[in-house]
């Protein structure tokens, strides 16, 4: 079921609202317009490049994306294995408990969130296990909305944050979290092992470590070249400096000193019906009450819908552009998901030894 005109003129409004909050008045426009040299940039090839900073690239991403990305995907900014017989919301509220289930979280517990978005995630599970957060993440922009919204949820007294990149959260002393969670965070990481390590510098002897990576599958070919152009894209709209295997997942958790407990693409289901983890992006079937917002035309509309928004002063001007980076993000991840050669649900459980 669509929401009401009146349900969705509010969303509109908080849009509004939560766009020229995350801006605060700068050029979206002209930070569009940077961000699509990152690869450029990483590369060495743009002349004026020196001291790249992938982290910079990550945090500019989220800063202009998120409050579109809620508008069109919901506060758990994931994706998550999708039934037929349930909404995105619903299959992202059965993933989360997946992982609450395999971290054996229990209350009194102190867990860390690595890249905690604006902490959909993080509400359920203080909500769900009585656990105290630390929510990590270098977007202030992210962190103040993940505030303000833990407080308009009564948590907030229940999470500290903490404004660094995963690769030095040096605030956290050694051997100190009963359990870490990372939810598509550490695909961004400029060196894997490196922020796997600190990881598990934090955590506490024995603990447990739940993430989710978006990676290249068996069916990635390197000699392919519409393969080769859809990682490209990927890496391009996702700020991903580097896309890896299932594989090289495992094996950089293991040279970071953790057990590797269980891995498996959650994208594959192998017992009763599913839903393609890209379908919301593509047709308006697959899942229950799928927004017209999410599809291809929908992001049309959006577009257009927003350079009128920006005549009328209610979006910052240059919202469009960063709609338009999105579409062909989105375009990327369902070309990605439809040859099968990557998928954003490799779910692993490790440990640190005791």
């Amino acid at each position: 079921m669509q929401l009401p005109f009146s349900n969705e003129f509010s969303q509109l409004r908080n849009l509004s609202s939560g766009l020229k909050a995350a801006y605060r008045g700068s050029d979206p426009r002209r930070r569009v317009s940077h961000f699509d040299g990152w690869t450029r940039r990483a590369s060495g090839k743009d002349a004026g490049a020196s001291g790249y900073d992938h982290a910079q690239t990550v945090r500019e991403y989220y800063d202009l994306c998120s409050e579109f990305m809620v508008f069109g995907w919901g506060a758990s900014l994931h994706f998550a294995p999708l039934s037929p017989t349930e909404s995105l919301e619903e299959s992202k509220i059965r993933h989360q408990r997946l992982m609450i289930a395999r971290l054996q979280l229990s209350k009194g517990m102190t867990v860390i969130d690595v890249g905690c978005g604006i902490g959909g995630p993080m509400r359920r599970v203080v909500r769900e296990a009585g656990v105290r957060v630390i929510g990590v993440n270098s977007s202030e922009v992210q962190l103040d909305k993940a505030r303000a919204l833990n407080a308009e949820a009564g948590l907030d007294h229940m999470v500290d944050y903490l404004a660094c990149s995963f690769m030095d959260m040096g605030a956290i002393a050694n051997d100190t979290c009963d359990r870490a969670y990372a939810i598509e965070s550490t695909c961004h990481a400029p060196d894997k092992v490196g922020a796997f390590a600190e990881i598990y510098r934090v955590l506490k002897p024995g603990a447990l470590f739940w993430g989710q990576e978006m990676c290249l599958t068996d069916r990635f070919d390197p000699d392919d070249d519409r393969h080769r152009a859809i990682r490209q894209e990927l890496m391009h709209g996702i700020a991903l400096k580097d896309i890896a295997t299932m594989g090289e997942v495992n094996s950089a958790l293991e040279m970071a000193g953790f057990q590797v407990i269980e891995g498996r693409d959650r994208a594959v289901v192998e017992d009763g019906p599913t839903t393609p983890w890209y379908q919301p992006m593509l047709t308006q079937g697959g899942t229950v009450g799928n927004a017209i917002r999410r599809l291809p035309v929908g992001r049309k509309v959006l577009v257009a819908t927003s350079r009128l928004a920006e005549t009328l002063g209610l979006f910052p001007r240059g919202s469009a552009d960063v709609i338009r980076l999105m579409d062909r993000t989105a375009n990327a991840y369902v070309a990605g998901g439809q040859t099968g050669i990557f998928t954003p649900l490799y779910c692993f459980l490790a440990r640190k030894p005791g």
